[in-house]
């Protein structure tokens, strides 16, 4: 099996933390040389000392804000290569009801999961198909399947990024590129640990015992840990997955009841 990804060159959103930087260290194991995009310089500086470097890689980080697509697009147009690679990760929207959602609400995660997304994979579009390899990996959540109660801006936005995801893949595969989306399901990252406060607060629970209740569902009886969503990242991204394109792909230990 080809795994192999020596030479080729990898931006990982949401690169500081969580899924993102664990993408991130698997794609460097498999010889990639990664570049990192977050907000903070500092956890930027941090993040990039755990990515391997034993293919003599080279790792970059760009430090802009996606939820404000100018930014990006001034940023990105100042790089003057490509990208083999795109792991299009951030941080999702805050939780409440749909209906308590304001306008501003829906703007920030639409920026922020969507148009800079969209300005990201124009800037690496021709750099991927005059190498005739691309891959597009956008890390969404099993909200696009089953929509998650508590969660109504993450749940509407995910379901326009599932539908711009496979929109390229049909466009974009004739130029040897791929756009798939993982799902991740409940994985221990600061966001989680956000939502599930919060949650526990909200119902005068015991977080732990709340935790419970959600273990309790998944088959697998434990949450997911950042590295095993970063294991399909790299797969996903490798020569060896070169005929799986435009496919939803939950990572979620058998928690969705949904084919």
């Amino acid at each position: 099996m080809d795994l192999s990804l020596k030479g080729r060159y990898a931006l990982v959103c949401g690169g500081s933390k969580g899924i993102g930087l664990a993408g991130a260290i698997e794609l460097s194991k498999l010889g990639c040389n990664v570049t990192l995009l977050a907000r903070n310089t500092e956890s930027l500086g941090e993040a990039i000392k755990a990515l391997d470097r034993s293919e003599g890689q080279v790792h970059r980080f760009i430090a802009v804000d996606q939820s404000k697509p100018e930014e990006v697009a001034k940023r990105f147009s100042t790089i003057g290569h490509g990208f083999h690679i795109l792991v299009l990760n951030s941080g999702g929207p805050k939780g409440g009801r749909m209906i308590d959602a304001g306008l501003d609400d829906l703007q920030w995660a639409f920026n922020n999961l969507l148009l800079s997304s969209q300005i990201i994979v124009r800037h690496s579009y021709q750099y991927m198909k005059k190498a005739r390899y691309g891959r597009i990996i956008n890390i969404i959540s099993i909200g696009l399947k089953e929509p998650i109660v508590g969660l109504g801006v993450s749940n509407t936005i995910r379901g326009a990024v599932g539908s711009w995801a496979k929109s390229l893949a049909y466009e974009l595969g004739p130029d040897g590129i791929t756009v798939n989306n993982i799902l991740p399901g409940y994985t221990m990252t600061d966001r989680l640990s956000n939502l599930m406060d919060q949650r526990a607060k909200d119902r005068n629970m015991d977080v732990d015992d709340l935790i419970r209740t959600y273990i309790d569902q998944i088959p697998a009886r434990r949450l997911a840990t950042p590295d095993e969503i970063g294991n399909v990242i790299a797969f996903l991204a490798s020569p060896a997955a070169a005929y799986i394109n435009g496919v939803n792909l939950p990572v979620d230990g058998g928690y969705l009841k949904s084919l």
